[in-house]
Protein backbone atom coordinates (compact mmCIF):
# COMPACT_ATOMS: atom_id res chain seq x y z
CA UNK A 1 0.00 0.00 0.00
CA UNK A 2 0.80 3.75 -0.89
CA UNK A 3 0.63 6.71 1.32
CA UNK A 4 0.21 10.30 0.65
CA UNK A 5 2.75 12.89 1.92
CA UNK A 6 2.19 16.52 1.52
CA UNK A 7 4.73 18.54 0.88
CA UNK A 8 3.44 21.02 3.44
CA UNK A 9 3.95 18.46 6.39
CA UNK A 10 7.36 17.14 5.25
CA UNK A 11 8.82 19.15 8.00
CA UNK A 12 6.88 16.80 10.41
CA UNK A 13 8.36 14.31 9.50
CA UNK A 14 12.03 15.62 10.18
CA UNK A 15 10.69 16.50 13.58
CA UNK A 16 9.08 13.10 13.95
CA UNK A 17 12.52 10.98 13.51
CA UNK A 18 14.03 14.21 15.79
CA UNK A 19 11.64 12.88 18.73
CA UNK A 20 12.63 9.68 18.60
CA UNK A 21 16.47 10.87 18.81
CA UNK A 22 18.03 10.89 15.89
CA UNK A 23 20.49 13.01 14.31
CA UNK A 24 19.16 14.09 10.56
CA UNK A 25 22.11 13.72 8.21
CA UNK A 26 21.06 15.37 4.93
CA UNK A 27 21.62 16.94 1.25
CA UNK A 28 22.17 20.54 1.55
CA UNK A 29 24.23 23.26 -0.80
CA UNK A 30 27.90 23.66 0.05
CA UNK A 31 30.57 25.05 -1.49
CA UNK A 32 28.90 24.60 -4.89
CA UNK A 33 28.14 20.74 -4.73
CA UNK A 34 25.36 19.07 -3.16
CA UNK A 35 26.72 17.55 0.11
CA UNK A 36 25.73 15.48 3.05
CA UNK A 37 25.52 17.23 6.32
CA UNK A 38 23.51 17.66 9.93
CA UNK A 39 20.01 19.26 8.94
CA UNK A 40 17.27 19.99 10.87
CA UNK A 41 14.24 21.23 8.55
CA UNK A 42 13.27 21.01 4.66
CA UNK A 43 14.73 24.42 4.58
CA UNK A 44 18.23 22.88 4.88
CA UNK A 45 17.31 20.75 1.85
CA UNK A 46 18.40 21.95 -1.95
CA UNK A 47 15.65 23.36 -2.40
CA UNK A 48 14.84 24.45 -5.83
CA UNK A 49 18.51 22.97 -7.19
CA UNK A 50 19.67 20.34 -9.74
CA UNK A 51 23.32 19.47 -10.97
CA UNK A 52 24.61 19.15 -14.07
CA UNK A 53 26.94 16.12 -14.36
CA UNK A 54 29.56 14.68 -17.08
CA UNK A 55 33.00 13.10 -17.55
CA UNK A 56 35.01 15.29 -15.26
CA UNK A 57 31.98 18.22 -14.98
CA UNK A 58 30.24 19.12 -11.82
CA UNK A 59 27.79 22.51 -12.13
CA UNK A 60 24.75 23.45 -9.87
CA UNK A 61 22.18 25.34 -11.40
CA UNK A 62 18.52 26.67 -10.77
CA UNK A 63 15.45 24.02 -10.98
CA UNK A 64 12.19 25.96 -11.96
CA UNK A 65 10.24 24.61 -9.45
CA UNK A 66 11.20 24.48 -5.28
CA UNK A 67 11.68 20.52 -5.48
CA UNK A 68 13.75 19.20 -2.33
CA UNK A 69 15.42 16.23 -4.62
CA UNK A 70 15.67 17.39 -7.70
CA UNK A 71 18.97 16.09 -7.98
CA UNK A 72 21.45 13.00 -8.41
CA UNK A 73 24.15 12.46 -6.28
CA UNK A 74 27.37 14.57 -5.12
CA UNK A 75 30.71 14.29 -4.16
CA UNK A 76 29.90 12.04 -0.82
CA UNK A 77 28.29 9.11 -0.24
CA UNK A 78 26.82 8.05 3.39
CA UNK A 79 29.73 5.72 3.81
CA UNK A 80 31.39 8.82 5.71
CA UNK A 81 29.18 8.60 8.11
CA UNK A 82 29.06 4.43 8.37
CA UNK A 83 33.02 4.27 7.63
CA UNK A 84 34.96 7.83 8.80
CA UNK A 85 37.67 8.62 6.62
CA UNK A 86 39.82 9.06 9.77
CA UNK A 87 39.21 6.81 13.04
CA UNK A 88 41.50 6.89 15.97
CA UNK A 89 41.42 3.37 17.17
CA UNK A 90 42.91 3.50 20.34
CA UNK A 91 45.27 6.09 22.34
CA UNK A 92 48.14 5.24 24.56
CA UNK A 93 49.74 7.29 27.28
CA UNK A 94 52.96 6.61 29.44
CA UNK A 95 52.50 7.12 32.98
CA UNK A 96 55.07 9.65 34.84
CA UNK A 97 55.75 7.00 37.86
CA UNK A 98 56.86 3.97 36.59
CA UNK A 99 56.55 4.44 32.21
CA UNK A 100 53.86 1.96 31.42
CA UNK A 101 51.42 2.20 28.97
CA UNK A 102 48.06 3.11 29.52
CA UNK A 103 45.43 2.09 26.53
CA UNK A 104 42.35 3.76 25.62
CA UNK A 105 40.33 2.45 23.16
CA UNK A 106 38.01 4.99 21.42
CA UNK A 107 34.42 4.01 22.53
CA UNK A 108 32.01 3.31 20.04
CA UNK A 109 29.45 5.75 19.03
CA UNK A 110 26.05 5.95 19.96
CA UNK A 111 24.77 8.28 18.13
CA UNK A 112 21.80 7.18 16.16
CA UNK A 113 21.40 8.90 12.46
CA UNK A 114 18.69 9.21 10.14
CA UNK A 115 19.50 9.27 6.53
CA UNK A 116 17.44 11.52 4.91
CA UNK A 117 17.09 11.39 0.99
CA UNK A 118 18.99 8.08 0.13
CA UNK A 119 18.62 7.26 -3.37
CA UNK A 120 18.12 3.66 -4.83
CA UNK A 121 21.75 3.13 -5.59
CA UNK A 122 22.83 4.73 -2.41
CA UNK A 123 20.83 1.52 -0.88
CA UNK A 124 22.70 -0.49 -2.98
CA UNK A 125 26.26 0.62 -1.89
CA UNK A 126 25.12 0.56 2.11
CA UNK A 127 24.40 -2.94 1.22
CA UNK A 128 27.50 -3.79 -0.18
CA UNK A 129 29.48 -2.23 2.38
CA UNK A 130 27.27 -4.44 5.00
CA UNK A 131 28.50 -7.55 3.27
CA UNK A 132 32.25 -5.89 3.90
CA UNK A 133 32.04 -5.02 7.32
CA UNK A 134 29.26 -7.50 8.86
CA UNK A 135 29.59 -10.33 7.61
CA UNK A 136 32.19 -13.12 7.95
CA UNK A 137 34.02 -13.84 10.92
CA UNK A 138 35.49 -10.17 11.83
CA UNK A 139 32.95 -7.69 11.94
CA UNK A 140 33.49 -4.15 12.15
CA UNK A 141 32.66 -2.79 15.60
CA UNK A 142 32.02 0.90 14.40
CA UNK A 143 30.23 0.21 11.85
CA UNK A 144 28.07 -2.25 13.15
CA UNK A 145 27.03 0.48 16.40
CA UNK A 146 26.39 3.16 13.81
CA UNK A 147 24.02 0.53 11.81
CA UNK A 148 22.19 -1.16 14.35
CA UNK A 149 20.87 2.45 15.04
CA UNK A 150 20.46 3.90 11.53
CA UNK A 151 16.94 4.70 10.12
CA UNK A 152 17.05 5.19 6.40
CA UNK A 153 14.59 7.60 4.21
CA UNK A 154 14.92 6.76 0.96
CA UNK A 155 13.89 9.16 -2.01
CA UNK A 156 13.81 7.45 -5.30
CA UNK A 157 15.23 9.09 -8.45
CA UNK A 158 13.16 10.87 -10.67
CA UNK A 159 16.23 12.88 -12.45
CA UNK A 160 19.06 10.69 -13.50
CA UNK A 161 22.10 12.43 -14.49
CA UNK A 162 24.47 12.29 -17.30
CA UNK A 163 26.87 10.35 -15.61
CA UNK A 164 24.01 7.83 -14.19
CA UNK A 165 23.92 4.24 -15.02
CA UNK A 166 22.10 2.49 -12.16
CA UNK A 167 19.62 0.62 -14.24
CA UNK A 168 21.96 -1.33 -15.80
CA UNK A 169 23.27 -2.47 -12.58
CA UNK A 170 19.95 -3.53 -11.57
CA UNK A 171 20.33 -0.60 -8.67
CA UNK A 172 17.71 2.00 -9.61
CA UNK A 173 16.18 4.42 -9.72
CA UNK A 174 13.49 3.08 -7.65
CA UNK A 175 14.47 2.08 -4.32
CA UNK A 176 13.17 -1.45 -3.18
CA UNK A 177 14.39 -2.77 -0.51
CA UNK A 178 16.60 -1.73 2.74
CA UNK A 179 14.99 1.36 3.43
CA UNK A 180 12.46 2.36 6.27
CA UNK A 181 10.43 4.58 4.63
CA UNK A 182 10.77 6.19 0.66
CA UNK A 183 9.28 8.54 -1.05
CA UNK A 184 8.81 9.69 -4.66
CA UNK A 185 8.53 13.48 -5.19
CA UNK A 186 5.88 14.63 -7.50
CA UNK A 187 4.99 18.36 -8.55
CA UNK A 188 2.55 18.58 -10.92
CA UNK A 189 1.03 22.13 -11.35
CA UNK A 190 0.41 23.29 -7.81
CA UNK A 191 0.70 20.52 -6.61
CA UNK A 192 3.65 19.26 -4.37
CA UNK A 193 3.43 16.05 -2.50
CA UNK A 194 5.63 12.51 -1.68
CA UNK A 195 4.02 9.30 -2.65
CA UNK A 196 5.38 6.82 0.12
CA UNK A 197 6.04 3.10 0.77
CA UNK A 198 6.48 1.68 4.56
CA UNK A 199 9.77 -0.47 4.73
CA UNK A 200 10.01 -1.52 7.91
CA UNK A 201 7.98 -1.45 11.69
CA UNK A 202 10.26 1.59 12.45
CA UNK A 203 9.17 3.36 9.34
CA UNK A 204 5.73 2.34 9.57
CA UNK A 205 5.78 4.01 13.18
CA UNK A 206 7.47 6.78 11.96
CA UNK A 207 5.01 7.34 9.36
CA UNK A 208 1.92 7.34 11.95
CA UNK A 209 3.07 10.39 14.03
CA UNK A 210 2.85 12.27 10.34
CA UNK A 211 -0.66 13.23 8.68
CA UNK A 212 -0.21 11.75 5.66
CA UNK A 213 -3.40 9.25 3.64
CA UNK A 214 -3.49 6.67 1.45
CA UNK A 215 -2.73 7.53 -2.08
CA UNK A 216 -4.79 7.67 -4.63
CA UNK A 217 -4.76 5.44 -7.94
CA UNK A 218 -3.27 8.55 -9.64
CA UNK A 219 -1.22 10.00 -7.24
CA UNK A 220 0.85 6.62 -7.77
CA UNK A 221 0.62 6.08 -11.45
CA UNK A 222 1.95 9.74 -11.17
CA UNK A 223 4.73 8.32 -9.15
CA UNK A 224 5.79 5.82 -11.43
CA UNK A 225 5.29 7.44 -14.89
CA UNK A 226 8.49 9.52 -13.10
CA UNK A 227 10.60 6.65 -12.29
CA UNK A 228 9.44 4.64 -15.44
CA UNK A 229 10.77 7.79 -17.33
CA UNK A 230 13.83 7.91 -15.27
CA UNK A 231 14.93 4.50 -15.92
CA UNK A 232 15.11 5.63 -19.54
CA UNK A 233 17.03 8.68 -19.23
CA UNK A 234 20.35 7.05 -18.04
CA UNK A 235 23.12 9.38 -18.85
CA UNK A 236 25.40 6.15 -19.29
CA UNK A 237 24.79 2.29 -19.95
CA UNK A 238 26.79 -0.39 -18.79
CA UNK A 239 26.14 -4.15 -20.54
CA UNK A 240 26.88 -6.67 -17.32
CA UNK A 241 26.04 -9.48 -19.48
CA UNK A 242 28.99 -11.88 -19.18
CA UNK A 243 31.39 -9.04 -17.59
CA UNK A 244 32.96 -10.93 -14.81
CA UNK A 245 34.65 -13.40 -17.44
CA UNK A 246 34.92 -10.65 -20.24
CA UNK A 247 37.23 -8.82 -17.55
CA UNK A 248 39.36 -12.02 -16.91
CA UNK A 249 40.25 -13.20 -20.39
CA UNK A 250 41.13 -9.50 -20.86
CA UNK A 251 44.16 -9.59 -18.26
CA UNK A 252 46.58 -7.99 -20.88
CA UNK A 253 44.66 -6.27 -23.38
CA UNK A 254 46.24 -3.17 -25.05
CA UNK A 255 43.29 -0.91 -23.63
CA UNK A 256 44.95 -0.90 -20.32
CA UNK A 257 47.71 1.09 -21.58
CA UNK A 258 45.42 3.34 -23.52
CA UNK A 259 43.50 4.26 -20.21
CA UNK A 260 46.50 4.83 -18.04
CA UNK A 261 48.15 7.06 -20.47
CA UNK A 262 45.18 8.92 -19.37
CA UNK A 263 44.67 8.41 -15.99
CA UNK A 264 46.63 10.26 -13.27
CA UNK A 265 46.76 7.89 -10.08
CA UNK A 266 44.86 10.70 -7.73
CA UNK A 267 42.18 8.25 -6.41
CA UNK A 268 39.23 11.11 -7.00
CA UNK A 269 37.57 7.32 -8.15
CA UNK A 270 38.17 5.56 -5.04
CA UNK A 271 37.56 8.45 -2.80
CA UNK A 272 34.01 9.10 -3.87
CA UNK A 273 32.63 5.72 -5.02
CA UNK A 274 30.01 4.82 -2.33
CA UNK A 275 31.18 1.19 -1.83
CA UNK A 276 35.20 1.35 -1.87
CA UNK A 277 36.24 0.30 1.39
CA UNK A 278 40.40 0.23 0.93
CA UNK A 279 41.83 1.58 4.07
CA UNK A 280 45.10 1.62 6.04
CA UNK A 281 46.08 1.89 9.36
CA UNK A 282 49.14 4.27 10.92
CA UNK A 283 51.25 4.57 14.33
CA UNK A 284 52.13 7.75 15.63
CA UNK A 285 53.93 9.43 18.67
CA UNK A 286 53.79 13.05 20.07
CA UNK A 287 57.61 14.24 20.51
CA UNK A 288 57.85 13.68 23.63
CA UNK A 289 57.19 9.80 23.80
CA UNK A 290 54.72 9.86 26.11
CA UNK A 291 52.05 9.49 24.09
CA UNK A 292 51.24 7.23 21.09
CA UNK A 293 47.58 6.52 18.88
CA UNK A 294 46.67 4.41 16.08
CA UNK A 295 44.43 5.57 13.33
CA UNK A 296 42.38 4.37 10.55
CA UNK A 297 42.59 6.20 7.71
CA UNK A 298 40.79 5.89 3.79
CA UNK A 299 43.49 4.74 1.41
CA UNK A 300 43.47 3.78 -2.42
CA UNK A 301 44.38 0.92 -4.84
CA UNK A 302 45.40 3.69 -6.75
CA UNK A 303 48.08 4.84 -4.34
CA UNK A 304 51.79 3.00 -5.05
CA UNK A 305 52.08 2.78 -1.22
CA UNK A 306 49.14 0.89 -1.13
CA UNK A 307 49.95 -2.64 -2.63
CA UNK A 308 53.33 -2.55 -0.93
CA UNK A 309 55.19 -5.48 0.68
CA UNK A 310 58.17 -6.39 1.44
CA UNK A 311 61.14 -5.55 -0.85
CA UNK A 312 58.51 -3.12 -3.32
CA UNK A 313 55.00 -2.38 -4.55
CA UNK A 314 53.73 -5.16 -6.28
CA UNK A 315 51.49 -2.51 -8.66
CA UNK A 316 54.12 0.17 -9.39
CA UNK A 317 52.32 1.05 -13.06
CA UNK A 318 49.28 3.25 -13.58
CA UNK A 319 48.08 0.50 -15.85
CA UNK A 320 48.22 -2.20 -13.44
CA UNK A 321 46.58 -0.23 -10.59
CA UNK A 322 43.64 0.91 -12.80
CA UNK A 323 43.21 -2.61 -14.09
CA UNK A 324 42.99 -3.66 -10.23
CA UNK A 325 40.36 -1.00 -9.47
CA UNK A 326 38.63 -1.72 -12.39
CA UNK A 327 38.80 -5.90 -12.31
CA UNK A 328 37.82 -5.98 -8.67
CA UNK A 329 34.97 -3.78 -8.85
CA UNK A 330 33.19 -5.31 -11.75
CA UNK A 331 34.96 -9.16 -11.57
CA UNK A 332 36.48 -10.50 -8.57
CA UNK A 333 34.48 -8.32 -6.14
CA UNK A 334 31.86 -10.96 -7.31
CA UNK A 335 34.18 -13.67 -5.96
CA UNK A 336 34.63 -12.09 -2.81
CA UNK A 337 31.01 -10.90 -2.08
CA UNK A 338 28.45 -12.42 -4.48
CA UNK A 339 27.73 -8.77 -5.92
CA UNK A 340 29.19 -6.35 -8.45
CA UNK A 341 31.55 -3.46 -6.55
CA UNK A 342 29.26 -0.79 -8.64
CA UNK A 343 26.18 0.53 -8.04
CA UNK A 344 25.97 2.86 -10.99
CA UNK A 345 26.28 6.13 -9.57
CA UNK A 346 28.04 7.63 -11.95
CA UNK A 347 30.08 9.55 -9.30
CA UNK A 348 33.66 7.87 -10.75
CA UNK A 349 33.37 9.55 -13.83
CA UNK A 350 32.13 12.98 -13.10
CA UNK A 351 34.34 14.08 -10.67
CA UNK A 352 37.57 11.96 -12.44
CA UNK A 353 39.57 15.01 -13.49
CA UNK A 354 40.37 13.77 -17.03
CA UNK A 355 36.62 12.44 -17.24
CA UNK A 356 37.71 8.45 -17.75
CA UNK A 357 34.50 6.66 -18.32
CA UNK A 358 34.22 3.13 -16.55
CA UNK A 359 31.29 2.24 -19.04
CA UNK A 360 33.48 3.63 -21.94
CA UNK A 361 36.58 1.27 -21.12
CA UNK A 362 34.51 -1.58 -20.56
CA UNK A 363 32.89 -0.73 -23.88
CA UNK A 364 36.37 -0.62 -25.27
CA UNK A 365 37.35 -4.12 -23.93
CA UNK A 366 34.08 -5.38 -25.71
CA UNK A 367 34.22 -4.41 -28.67
CA UNK A 368 37.88 -5.28 -29.49
CA UNK A 369 38.80 -8.29 -27.09
CA UNK A 370 41.82 -10.46 -27.72
CA UNK A 371 42.62 -13.21 -26.04
CA UNK A 372 44.65 -13.15 -22.89
CA UNK A 373 48.54 -13.61 -22.68
CA UNK A 374 50.08 -16.10 -21.17
CA UNK A 375 51.58 -15.17 -17.52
Amino acid sequence: MAWVLERRDFDALLEALARRGYTLIGPRVRDGAIVYDRIRRSEDLPVGWTDEQRGGTYRLRRRDDEALFGYVVGPQSWKQWLFPPTLRLWRASRSEGDGAFAVEETPLPDEAYAFIGVRACELAAIAVQDRVFLEGPYADPYYRAVRERLFLLAVNCTEPGGTCFCASMQTGPRATAGFDLALTEVLEGDRHYFVVTVGSDTGRAVLSEVPHREAQPDEVAAADTRLQEAATRMGRHLDTEGLKELLQACYEHPCWDEVARRCLSCANCTMVCPTCFCHTVEDVTDLTGQTAERVRRWDSCFSVEFSYIHGGSVRQSTRSRYRQWLMHKLSTWVDQFGVMGCVGCGRCITWCPVGIDLTEEVAALRSTRKPASSP
